[in-house]
């Protein structure tokens, strides 16, 4: 199903009197994106208009469980671009030509980015923060192949611990608050708004570790290589829209969370406020030597831990053109964003080396 600016009377209401372009002259386009509230950029750059302002007519497809999911719609040609990150490598692996574009969430100034992650645990669980070896022998949910997932072996690791040490569950993110309650689990990793939700909802749950900087968030626009190489100007319209979005949410935390409200069904507004606290730390648009180095962190993670048989270079599946451009010939777009450090700086002809 598809989402348009006619969902409901409260999105008109939303939306900027008139447009900079004609309806006849935008180019319609269309896009997919998690049920998370680091993906609200796509839906804040509908709602707010910024789509239209940049000449695009842009319709979202209703937010997937899990990136996985996104991807096997974009696949199926039902979307033009999707929001996913850690998805991408195992899609990758297994032979689909995906290109990254820009980032939905992550950080460009700096390598370790990982707020708007949580671990949450059960009351009785006698799992803590301050000794993150209490994970040993624990049932622990998260969704295979996605960014909890990533961070979960990465706090296996802080711990000292192996991933035999403790018992994963792959789980989609809305079915972890009910294991958690129905005690299947012992603990669950996840992206907000889901551990909000669960020490909410479930009595005694409690946050075990937020963020720390174990891993480096891995967050994209992502789109099949055949569509971007036909679609430059496209793009560039896109990850314009996008880029006004999230500096929008920086400025509009509190109005951002409403959004998202719309977007995610039965999200608490309250929830919703204090997750894009976390959120607009990592609304950052831009790509950098950061952003290449995050990917092949979790690619040669995922590889070194069994879970993927090989690797592949990611200069090869991230194509920063569009979003450098935007960058330069938008300045403005970025101007509240910490600058990137020199060294991480790219442009023309960059490649990574590890």
């Amino acid at each position: 199903m598809i989402r348009r600016l006619a969902l409901a009377v409260g999105l008109a209401l939303a939306l900027p009197l008139a447009a900079n372009a004609q309806d006849d002259d935008l180019v319609e386009l269309s896009a997919g994106m998690v049920s998370g509230i680091d993906q609200l950029g796509l839906a804040i750059a509908l709602e707010q208009g910024f789509f239209e302002k940049h000449g695009l007519d842009v319709n979202i497809a209703n937010p997937y469980a899990t990136g996985v999911d996104a991807l096997n719609a974009l696949q199926a040609g039902e979307v033009d671009l999707v929001q996913v990150g850690v998805p991408m490598i195992g899609a990758v692996i297994r032979g689909m030509d995906l290109v990254a574009l820009g980032n939905y969430s992550g950080n460009a100034a700096q390598l370790g980015s990982d707020t708007t992650m949580a671990l949450v645990a059960r009351e009785g669980s006698e799992i803590s923060g301050d000794d993150l070896s209490t994970l040993k022998g624990k049932r622990i949910a998260a969704s295979f192949g996605t960014i909890n997932h990533l961070y979960i072996l990465a706090l296996i690791e802080a711990a000292g611990l192996t991933v035999d040490d403790v018992e994963l569950v792959n789980t989609p993110p809305p079915d972890m608050t009910v294991a958690l309650l129905a005690g299947g689990i012992d603990a669950f990793v996840g992206w907000d708004p889901w551990p909000i939700v669960a020490q909410k909802d479930v009595p005694g749950a409690y946050q075990v570790i937020r963020g720390g900087n174990h891993i480096s968030y891995v967050g994209f626009n992502v789109g099949m290589r055949d569509w971007i190489a036909e679609n430059g100007e496209t793009i560039e319209k896109f990850l314009a829209a996008v880029s006004e979005a999230d500096q929008w949410m920086r400025a509009n935390p509190a109005d951002a969370a409403q959004v998202a409200t719309r977007w995610i069904p039965g999200l608490d507004p309250a929830v919703a406020e204090e997750a894009m606290e976390y959120n607009v730390q990592q609304a950052d648009r831009r790509l950098s030597a950061n952003n290449y180095a995050a990917l092949h962190a979790a690619v040669e993670r995922l590889n070194r831990l069994g879970f993927i048989e090989e690797t592949f270079d990611v200069n090869e599946h991230i194509d920063a053109t569009h979003i450098v451009k935007v960058m330069a010939e938008q300045p403005e777009l970025f101007s509240d964003l910490p600058e990137i450090p020199e060294d991480a700086r790219i442009g023309e002809g960059y490649a990574f080396q590890p």
